[in-house]
């Protein structure tokens, strides 16, 4: 059998594509590499959002080449939202890759690795608009336990720093019924945790004419059995509106946590972003998400050096952190893409001012999250156990997963047995920036997500061989036959 490795770079997106990427490529008879080894076919899905994603592209295709060269009928294949972008411009600069394909059409990929193998030349696919929602594809997913759901696929906003609209096309919307379908079939395979997303999720009904869509799903997934946790990411502040708080603060299983990217505190910056919407209507949104859901965690995405920013646009971002309280942020330093409008404007800022604010934003950033962390210590909170969150666990041996507010809690291990999915309560007994330490006693909940990680991940039972001879007793069962339709 052939094998195959996926590497995948940028959003919560391409990692979900991703997951289908797999599914397609196990359908079509391929088999995961193990770890450590060569696959026989390696794909790239890739990124467009920073400066540096085409050097880290063709860094890494470079680095297989001489690998390719020694490997009769190994492939490459390029996707996402570079291949997107550069199309051709790849098999010149890398004319060792086998196959390109876009955003649009990523179930083309096993038919385009047969066909450049049987014709022995690169294959390039590139469409221009979505022909199949690509939920409808096959899906590996990484987690037995949590799982992204498309709600979305595209983006209607014109950010004049930001290439995915013109990646991914205007949003495309799926059916309520269509979604929540899948969600009851995952949670029938042991999940208990979705994140339901979207480039701009909380838009999510725009195609369709419901302009309270995105709330009315949220209230429906607190009537799916089983179903313990519910998150969603990103929304816009333009659009988030009183009723997703309302049904946030409402329905028990959608988690107490936020992701409100807020980009500049400027709103000179803002308009020059093309963000419709400024400070003020953005700190009130924090104000009322908090005023609902007190124990929300919220955080944010944060540019800095966007052209024509200057020093005092700089400061009133730093006192929106400070106002806002984000347990976390993840903060950039404005990256010039071609293609975008903010690539060609005026008054670009020198990079050594850009790496100074970056510097000084990220040390407030981190106040800010060690603060708001520090009011955790003594809480008592229900962590679902992740499977590698934790990096230095088998040192500290400890376990790691999220709470419902989705910070990042260690604890220590009880005696019992403990399994990605099941459910610890832990106590808080320590903060940093950027995770909780909880030592003290915790108690387990097994759940369905838990045995499910341990059927997924249960050894394949030892292959006998036999004499020919006859067994004894009833015949071992036949197995499941295919479903129709």
């Amino acid at each position: 059998m052939r094998t195959y490795e996926v590497r995948t770079y940028g959003c919560q997106m391409n990692v979900h594509d991703s997951e289908r990427l797999s599914g397609l490529l196990e359908e079509a008879g391929y088999v995961a590499a193990p770890t450590g080894e060569d696959a026989d076919v390696v794909v790239f899905n890739t990124c467009a959002v920073r400066e540096n994603a085409d050097n880290k592209l063709y860094g890494n295709l470079g680095h297989l080449a001489p690998k390719k060269a020694q490997r009769p009928g190994m492939q490459i294949a390029v996707g996402g939202c570079l291949a997107q972008k550069d199309r051709a411009t790849i098999t010149r600069k890398a004319p060792w890759v086998d196959v390109v394909f876009g955003t649009h059409n990523i179930g083309s990929l096993p038919a385009l690795l047969d066909r450049a193998r049987a014709q022995e030349e690169a294959q390039v696919e590139i469409l221009e608009s979505l022909e199949v929602f690509p939920s409808t594809l096959p899906t590996k997913r990484e987690s037995a336990y949590a799982a992204w759901v498309s709600v979305s696929v595209g983006c209607n906003n014109t950010c004049t720093f930001c290439i995915v609209p013109s990646l991914r096309g205007k949003e495309k919307d799926r059916r309520p019924g269509e979604i929540l379908s899948e969600i009851e079939a995952l949670v029938a395979e042991g999940v208990s945790e979705i994140t339901l997303l979207g480039q701009n999720v909380n838009a999510y009904g725009v195609e369709f004419g419901d302009r309270q869509a995105f709330s009315k799903l949220l209230r429906a997934c607190g009537g799916i059995e089983g179903l313990e946790r519910v998150r969603f990411t990103s929304p816009h502040p333009a659009e988030f509106t009183d009723d997703v708080i309302e049904a946030m603060a409402e329905t028990h299983n959608v988690m107490p946590s936020l992701h409100m990217p807020l980009q500049s505190g400027s709103d000179q910056v803002l308009r020059a972003m093309r963000r419709s919407y400024r400070q003020e209507r953005y700190l009130g949104i924090i104000d009322r998400v908090r005023a609902a859901i007190p124990d929300a965690a919220i955080t944010t995405d944060i540019i800095v050096g966007f052209p024509g920013e200057t020093e005092e646009d700089f400061r009133q971002t730093l006192e929106v952190v400070e106002q806002a309280r984000f347990s976390g942020a993840f903060t950039f330093q404005y990256s010039k893409r071609p293609g975008t409008p903010a690539a060609t404007l005026p008054d670009q800022i020198d990079a050594a001012t850009v790496k100074d604010r970056y510097e000084r934003l990220v040390e407030v950033v981190n106040d800010v999250a060690w603060a708001e962390n520090k009011r955790q210590v003594g809480r008592t909170l229900e962590v679902m156990v992740a499977e590698g969150e934790g990096r230095k666990d088998a040192a500290t041996h400890r376990l790691s997963g999220r709470a419902p507010d989705n910070r990042l809690v260690h604890f220590q291990a009880p005696e019992t047995e403990v399994r990605p999915g099941d459910v610890a309560t832990v106590t808080v007994t320590y903060a940093a920036p950027h995770h909780l330490v909880a030592d003290g006693d915790a108690t387990v909940r097994r759940t369905r997500s838990g045995d499910a990680w341990a059927a997924r991940t249960a050894a394949p039972a030892p292959a006998t061989i036999g004499l020919g001879m006859p067994s004894v007793g009833a015949p071992p069962p036949l197995p499941d036959a295919p479903v129709c339709g």
